[in-house]
């Protein structure tokens, strides 16, 4: 259950992610392998983790989604070490679309996407990549371009040999104010006065990380416009 349900407006998207033909379109930067052996999309590296940063990719929805807007998706760790990510409101810059062939090739190292050529905020929601990653869970939220980290709370969902079934990851963007939630207990929050780390980020696209060699699965991407589009405050 989402803790942000009052703020829901329309249905915009949604995808169960429960097929190969729910990925039509979605497109993958880096090597990656994608299958349905629960019907959910489950996720790996193709590549081997002694590759490091080459090992990681990219899947992105081609689809633009707007700047104020309700996200959930259900999700759950099926293997560790690793880590798993949600990008948001990215665009190419300048204004470009982020899939303008004018932008420099990315291929899933993540340099390509904090100091490349988009813009982007970057929602690691569980990470066990790092000696201290594991022992002390944290969600971080970063903006880029540059590597800021702009908001950072605790990461209920337990470890992968823990987990137990599906969780609900709902993010809630809203002008200035960006929340995070999992199973309805609100973990982030972040303000942005659009100066301290850059402008205000717009609409853009969604896309999903993983560090390898992490396995996670995904279902019930859900996205809506917002119901009341003044009443949000904190």
């Amino acid at each position: 259950m989402s803790s942000f349900e009052n703020m829901r407006g329309n249905l915009i998207y949604e995808n169960a992610l429960s097929c190969a033909g729910d990925l039509r379109e979605f497109t993958l930067e880096g090597k990656a392998l994608a299958s349905f052996p629960h019907g959910r999309l489950q996720l790996e590296n193709a590549e081997s983790a002694q590759l490091g940063q080459k090992a990681n990719y990219v899947l992105w929805c081609k689809k633009a989604f707007p700047a104020d807007m309700l996200l959930e998706i259900d999700f759950c760790p099926l293997r560790e070490p690793g880590l798993a990510m949600l990008f948001f409101s990215a665009s190419g810059r300048d204004g470009r679309d982020l899939f303008d062939p004018s932008l420099s090739p990315r291929t899933g190292e993540y340099v390509q996407y904090h100091h490349g050529d988009i813009n982007a905020f970057h929602l690691s929601f569980f990470r066990r990549k790092e000696k201290d990653e594991r022992s002390f869970h944290t969600c971080n939220l970063r903006k880029s371009y540059g590597f800021h980290l702009v908001a950072q709370g605790a990461d209920p969902i337990p470890d992968a040999d823990d987990a137990d079934g599906l969780y609900t990851l709902a993010l809630l963007k809203q002008g200035r104010d960006i929340r995070f939630a999992i199973n309805g207990l609100e973990v982030l929050y972040f303000h942005d006065d659009g100066v301290q780390y850059g402008p205000l980020l717009q609409g853009g696209c969604i896309g999903l990380r993983q560090l390898a060699p992490m396995v996670g699965e995904y279902a019930n991407l859900r996205v809506y416009d917002l119901k009341e589009p003044d009443a949000f405050q904190r």
